[in-house]
């Protein structure tokens, strides 16, 4: 018996084609009255002045061009302007096309605004559109500008606003017949105008908003995040992803949660787009965010935001990296979130803790993140499902070791993975100021450059210049997390002259120099100002430590 084969359709594969069109003001108007035409808000706001209105219409009323409005007509619904000003938008009716205004949003704007006579406030003073004119005894064919923002004395005006909503019937007995003449000419000139229109219908919303970074920035593309911002508002369930990324930050009040209050306030929305991407579709891959659906990223949102959190606690308290600057990469709380996600925001296990900071440190000190971040990412993600079921993921052999003599050559810098590995580990012991034993403070303003306050030499740079000439003062090696006040007070003294002041200080020395992965003062060449011992002895310790943590027992 024949089977029928199911046919599969191929998406149909075309060239895009704009539609090329003209309209008049008064439908321009009219579409931006109900709703059709809209502003999305992805555009920078209305800046336009009266004067740069103001010669907007002068061209106008001269017949000259003013450039091509570009649309793009579809029904899916974007964050957009509710309001100009004092006036506000219409909504596009439920279930028709909105055409939103790729190009040409200052000049419609400026021409709606006077029609409507907008009041808006700018740098606390308030801007009457009301307040242009038409210069009735200026001769549009000699004269340079005929509509203007200021009125002379002894000249007759009309606003451009009562040019557009009135009858020059009702000015006659003010302006006289010849005036009145000309006044309606104006008006005709102005509604009849045809404005050039180029409608993009039904394009992808990546390929539109291409078209309108390529238009409006010199070049210069909307991020990743303007776009989902854009796709995913939805007013009825009172979701504004910018928002939302905002209380992330910074909490919806004094008492929730935030990532300002857990030091962690330097993430960026690019990187808290792909967590919610891997919970969503298991993928970061820009392509694969654009195709996840508003309900579906709206539906994540949550459980990504409680995930992340869970991340944050974690490398907060079992890794003891207390701020964000010091990760490796930001998108390292991707897979991290990941996991308390699929755990169920649930405390790791030891097992699992550990296979976690073996990954921590691995991606940092291989600097994983630092190129095909999307690939390597959806590679970790399988590492990470390793790790949920307590299984050890697989690593090249040479990328789970560290060598002292590497870090004895490594220079200092704020920038890079692997020296911030290197960081987060240093404030991973929870060091001591050196003077009084107290903890130190770390910041993330203390922390963003190699000079930041939270550094420190401990032999320092001055004093290395001038006593070890063919050494480097600034090695990671080199490096200490202190306070800015115990910094100051060390400034270029010999290690051996303020450590020995700061054994009157702090009775507890030892211990505080072991926060900093230093032994004895003795052994470590600190009493002989010895820098070449002191940063071999260091680079060693450093080294054992990190080697330990990508080689844990389990």
């Amino acid at each position: 018996m024949a089977v029928k084969s199911k046919v599969i359709q191929a998406e149909p594969q075309f060239l895009l084609r704009p539609e090329n069109a003209v309209k008049k003001y008064e439908a321009l108007f009219l579409e931006i009255d109900s709703g059709q035409i809209k502003l999305p808000m992805f555009q920078r706001e209305f800046v336009w002045d009266k004067e740069q209105s103001a010669k907007l219409i002068d061209s106008i009323l001269k017949g000259y061009p003013i450039g091509t409005f570009i649309l793009w007509k579809t029904k899916d619904t974007l964050r957009s302007v509710k309001d100009i000003g004092n006036h506000k938008l219409p909504d596009t009716p439920k279930g028709d096309y909105a055409q939103y205004i790729l190009d040409g949003q200052q000049r419609i704007t400026s021409l709606y605004a006077i029609r409507k006579g907008i009041r808006i406030t700018k740098d606390k003073k308030e801007i009457d559109y009301k307040d242009i004119y038409v210069n009735l005894d200026y001769d549009p064919l000699t004269d340079e500008q005929i509509v203007t923002s200021q009125q002379e004395e002894d000249k007759i005006y009309v606003s451009v606003h009562d040019l557009l909503t009135s009858d020059a019937l009702d000015f006659i007995e003010d302006i006289g017949k010849e005036k009145a003449k000309k006044f309606q000419e104006y008006k005709t000139n102005l509604t009849t105008y045809d404005f050039a229109t180029i409608t993009i219908k039904d394009y992808p919303i990546e390929i539109a908003c291409d078209v309108f970074a390529r238009i409006n920035t010199g070049g210069k593309p909307l991020t990743l995040f303007e776009i989902m911002v854009a796709m995913t508002y939805d007013e009825a369930r009172g979701f504004d992803l910018a928002l939302k990324y905002e209380e992330l930050i910074y909490g919806s009040d004094e008492v929730s949660k935030s990532l300002v209050r857990a030091k962690f306030e330097t993430i960026p929305a690019a990187t808290v787009l792909q967590a919610v991407a891997a919970i969503a579709v298991g993928s970061i891959r820009a392509k694969d965010i654009l195709k996840i659906g508003r309900e579906k990223f709206i539906t994540n949102w949550d459980p990504m935001v409680s995930s992340m959190f869970s991340a944050v606690d974690f490398i907060r308290t079992t890794l003891h990296v207390p701020v964000s600057q010091l990760l490796p990469y930001s998108s390292l709380l991707v897979p991290l979130t990941y996991f308390f996600y699929k755990n169920d925001n649930k405390r790791p296990t030891e097992t699992q803790s550990k296979l976690l900071k073996q990954f921590f440190y691995w991606v940092g000190l291989n600097w994983r993140y630092s190129g095909s971040t999307e690939t390597k990412i959806a590679e970790d993600l399988k590492k990470i499902a390793q790790i949920l079921k307590e299984r050890k993921p697989k690593y090249p052999g040479d990328e789970l070791t560290v060598s002292a003599e590497d870090i004895a050559e490594t220079w200092f810098s704020a920038g890079n993975s692997y020296i911030k590995t290197i960081l987060c580990l240093l404030a991973s012991q929870k060091p001591k100021n050196l003077d009084d034993n107290s903890d130190v403070i770390l910041d993330n303003s203390n922390l963003k450059i190699a000079s930041s306050r939270n550094y420190h030499h401990f032999f320092p740079k001055a004093f290395v210049n001038k006593n070890f000439k063919e050494s480097e003062p600034n090695l990671v090696a080199n490096i200490t997390l202190i306070d800015s006040a115990s910094n100051n007070k060390i400034r270029a003294k010999a290690p051996s002259l303020y450590v020995g002041e700061f054994e009157g200080t702090n009775s507890k020395l030892s211990a505080t120099l072991k926060s900093h992965f230093i032994g004895s003062p003795k052994t470590y060449g600190v009493l002989d100002d010895d820098y070449d011992k002191f940063i071999d002895k260091r680079s060693a310790a450093i080294a054992a430590a990190l080697n330990e943590a990508l080689n844990p027992e389990l």
